[in-house]
This record gives structure tokens, sequence and C-alpha cells, in this order.
């Protein structure tokens, strides 16, 4: 099958997050499969746009701001409308990794006037919202929607929401979780026995200032463990650095600014403990690529699978407030036994329940017939 994949923006600092790392792990895993796959999207970034996005073909255009102040919702350029069509008129298959934002309207869209059949994927981005800029949207962009083939869902409770969004006369929803391609690395056990990472964008939902507040708290109690935030700067860098001052936590506490993905994974390898403080997760991908490469994590209960983790022994799970995280990392810290346990239960849980290739099993499943009902 020809398969075009839609992702809002490819960047060099991975602020677009998640939706570009299940998007390139799926078609990675169909290319390797036999299909001709490949991803159609906006780039951001210091250099021209690559031609492959972690081993994946990528046709994409330099994001413009269209409409300022709505963030990701007002990028767009207008090639990529025209690489839309050609690359839709050509395609069995589309699957559209879709917010609320123009490019995801575009490619909907095309694929309508094209007559292509298409599924969507919203990664618990398109939600009930009562914004008057979100009411407008949608008058344009949930008639599209509806006319998708499939809606894939993380969650139960996220595709409650976006039947809501849908009514009564929206396509079918499809439960499939995010997959990751299992790591390679030894486990916890042979890393550096301090090293705390924090690697999302830094966005007030993230809780950048959490980790911080939980650096100090460790630092007290074992001064030689360091801890790094990694990610695009979302408006809380500043009272980042603010903290990392008042707590004059200099020597301990860095910013390491933003990661692509193939440096991303490569840092959380590295890493002693991940941290995801994150008040609002329906299924972060991070925390999956952390388990897959073996490092123990840290996440909060606000985490839509931290429940299923919890009760394999592969994270520790808190409320979120920074005593509780603090509690959690020393425990981690401290005690190596308990970091290899964490390190092989995620991994068994990423084989077992959060395989790409059992994702892609499902995506097969799902494509075929929507191929065949196109073609007729």
């Amino acid at each position: 099958m020809r398969i075009v994949h839609v992702v809002t923006l490819v960047g060099d600092d991975g602020a677009y997050g998640g939706p570009v790392s299940v998007a390139a792990g799926q078609l990675a895993e169909l290319a390797a499969r036999g299909h001709e796959a490949e991803l159609v999207s906006l780039w951001r970034g210091a250099t021209a746009p690559p031609p492959t996005v972690d081993g994946v073909p990528l046709r994409a255009h330099r994001a413009r701001v269209l409409v300022p102040g709505q963030g990701f919702l007002g990028l767009f350029h207008p090639r990529l409308a025209v690489t839309l069509w050609r690359r839709a008129g050509r395609a069995d298959v589309l699957h559209v990794h879709a917010g609320r934002d123009l490019v995801s309207l575009a490619a909907l869209a095309v694929a309508v006037l094209r007559r292509r059949p298409f599924v969507v994927q919203t990664h618990g981005m398109v939600q009930p919202r009562r914004s008057a800029v979100a009411r407008l949207f949608d008058r344009c962009y949930v008639p599209l929607l509806r006319r998708a083939r499939g809606a894939l869902v993380l969650t139960g409770e996220e595709g409650a929401g976006l039947r809501e969004v849908l009514g009564p006369d929206g396509p079918p929803l499809h439960r499939l979780p995010n997959g990751v391609r299992p790591g390679t690395d030894g486990g916890a056990g042979g890393r550096g026995e301090a090293d705390v990472l924090f690697l999302a964008r830094l966005h007030a939902v993230k809780r950048p200032e959490a980790f911080v507040r939980m650096a100090a708290l460790v630092h007290r109690k074992h001064p030689g463990a360091s801890f790094t935030l990694h990610g695009a700067d979302e408006g809380r860098l500043a009272e980042v650095r603010r903290l990392i001052a008042e707590e004059d936590l200099g020597g301990a506490v860095a910013y390491g600014g933003p990661l692509d993905h193939a440096a991303a994974l490569r840092r959380l390898a590295r890493a002693t403990v991940y941290v995801l403080p994150s008040e609002a997760e329906v299924f972060p991908m991070s925390l999956l690529e952390a388990l897959a490469a073996g490092t123990p994590v840290v996440c909060t209960r606000a985490c839509g699978i931290a429940a299923g983790l919890e009760r394999r022994g592969a994270a520790q799970v808190t409320d979120g407030s920074p005593e509780q995280l603090a509690e959690a990392v020393l425990r981690l810290l401290e005690d190596r036994p308990l970091r290899e346990r964490a390190a092989a239960a995620g991994r068994a849980a990423v084989e077992e329940e959060y395989s790409i290739a059992s994702v892609t099993d499902r995506l097969e499943g799902l494509y075929r017939p929507t191929a065949r009902t196109g073609a007729r």
C-alpha cells in the first residue's frame, strides 16, 4: 500500500512532541513491512527541511505564521497545500494526526476533495472546547473529521471527549495505544548513578517548575545528583531559571535546550531516572521511550497509563507534588536493585503491551478495508 501520514510540525527542537514520534514510528514499521510510506508536514528548524525524519521520507515546507497568536493552530505554508494534493492523489490511504490547526484542516479537506480514504488519530488534542476560536474553527473542521473512515483514540476518556465533539454522526472509534520499538540498552544498573532527567516542552501542563523544586529536595539528601531539563521553551523557562537561582542549584540543575527526536532517545537512554511531572498526559510517548530504553520512570497519576505501569512495577507513580516526586527519585537513586527491577518491568510492558509491531498489525487491519473501500 501507498500510505501517507500527515502531522502538523516537525522541527529540530522537538516542539510538537508525541505525534511526530508516533507517526515516525508507525511509518518506519510500515516501511519495514514493504509498504510505501511517507510523512507530510511543516518544518521548523535552523536548516532546510531534511529528506527524512527518523529514517522515514519527509516532504515538508517551512512553517509560516498565518494566524498570529494561535500557536500551532496558525502555522501553515501555501505550498504545503500543493504537496498534500499531489501526495494524496497517489495514496491508497491517508492517516492524519489531527489537532485543531490549519495543517490538519487542509489535510482533511484534501482527502475529502480527492475522495481518498483516510483515518484520523487525535492524540488527545481534539476534546470539547468552549472558546470562541475553537467554536469557529470547528464549524469547518468537525464536518471533515466526520468523513473519516475511523478515528483512533488512546483511552476511553479520550474517546468520550472526541465523541462529544463529533456528535452522533462521527466515524467509528478504535482504541489504539502508542507503540515503541524495544531498546537495546543494558538497563539502568550500568549507568551513571545519579543522572535525573526532565525531557518535555517547558509548558505549564508539563510542570517543569515541579521538577526544579523536586531537584532541590533531592539535592539536600543526595548532593551528588545532577538534574537536566531538555525541551522547547513554551513560556516557563524564565520561571525555571528563577527557581534554579532561588534554590542555589546552579551547580546541580541545568537547562540543556531542546533536542531533536534522535538526540532525545539517546539522552533518555543515558539517564538514571526519567521524571515526567505533568498534570495531564493521555499517553506520553517520552514515558514509553524511556521504558523501552530501560530507564526507570517517575510520573504522576494524571498520566493515562500510570495505573497499569504501577501494577507492573514499571513506574514510580506520585501525586505530582515536589515532595512525592523527590521521595520516588530518592528511592530509585538509592536502591540499585529497585532500578533494575523497574527497568526490566518497563521493558516487559513495552514488549507485551506497547510494541510498535502489535500497533502496526492493527493499523494494517484498519488500512486494508479502508483502501479497498476507497478504490470502489
